[in-house]
């Protein structure tokens, strides 16, 4: 029943920030397609097509943790938590195909090639850009956050496209300063620069939810963590095996434990429950503790 609560509050957290990330940039794609039409800046107006964009990329994490949140089945007797790991390398692919496109429309630009005729823009839409790197910044930042509480890579995926966004916009704003300056190439310059931080991070996106897709052990320090916990239980005299697998943002573990050999079914049965239970409860990413008891050799009990 715990473990179905923390599921349904994992999923309601999510639908609730990506909610309102949703609403949020419909409002700002549109805000910044006007102010880019009017303040004559082409820079503002494919800012604003970049952040329409972001609608798309949480509906796939909208989607991806409907999915992942479902209940066990006969066919899925795991769960679906990968179908996270899916969401998040579809917006790992959207984040790195955006950041390829910033940094080739730069260097064309740089290189003099499709550079368009140089208008100097209205300050609407240095205004607009100014907004656009607060908002989306505070995006990033509210959706990281929610990310982190629920372990998701899907939602700290869509974190980093906030973030692009800002990035985007920040080249924007350097764009609009350089022509009113008398240097447009500062645009096409942060462009290439911004290029590179978001291709890293569509990279690390990638990589972290494709070892949650393949077994990967979770990190050296959190098992140690949990092995010292399993020691810590009245009756386990020592561990003989110890496993932990990511399956998506969740954890699986598999230990065995030595107990008295000369204990009854149901004593050495208490004995692993109450590892079972006290790894479970302590971290809430483990989805399930599966505990076997191995009888204590009398070598082992003379140590």
């Amino acid at each position: 029943m715990e473990q179905e609560n923390q599921i349904n509050f994992e999923k309601k957290l999510a639908m609730r920030v990506s909610t309102v990330t949703v609403v949020q940039n419909i409002i700002l794609s549109l805000f910044k397609l006007l102010a880019g039409i009017i303040g004559n800046s082409q820079a503002m107006i494919a800012d604003a097509v970049h952040s329409a964009s972001d609608v798309f990329s949480t509906f796939v994490v909208m989607i991806g943790f409907h999915f992942s949140a479902k209940e066990s089945d006969v066919e899925h007797p795991y769960g679906h938590e990968r179908l996270e790991c899916v969401a998040s390398i579809i917006l790992a692919a959207i984040l790195f195909a955006v950041g390829v496109g910033i940094g080739i429309n730069g260097i064309e630009k740089i290189t003099g090639k499709g550079y368009p005729e140089l208008h100097t823009p209205k300050i609407i839409a240095l205004v607009a850009s100014v907004i656009s790197i607060i908002v989306k910044e505070w995006m990033y930042r509210y959706t990281r956050a929610a990310a982190k509480k629920i372990n998701s890579s899907a939602l700290m995926a869509d974190a980093w496209h906030h973030r692009s966004d800002a990035f985007s916009s920040i080249g924007s704003f350097a764009g609009i300063i350089g022509s009113k300056i008398g240097f447009p190439i500062l645009d096409p310059v942060a462009g290439v620069v911004i290029c590179i931080f978001i291709c890293k991070a569509a990279v690390d996106i990638f990589k972290d939810a494709l070892s949650k897709m393949t077994d990967t052990a979770c990190d050296k320090q959190m098992e140690e963590k949990m092995r010292m916990l399993a020691l810590e239980q009245d009756g386990v005299i020592n561990i003989d095996n110890f496993k932990t697998r990511l399956f998506g943002s969740k954890i699986y573990v598999d230990v065995e434990i030595v107990a008295d050999g000369d204990k009854s079914l149901n004593e050495t049965h208490e004995i692993a429950q109450k590892v079972h239970d006290a790894i479970e409860n302590e971290f809430k990413q483990v989805k399930h503790c599966m505990v076997h008891v191995n009888p204590c050799r009398k070598e082992g009990r003379d140590e």
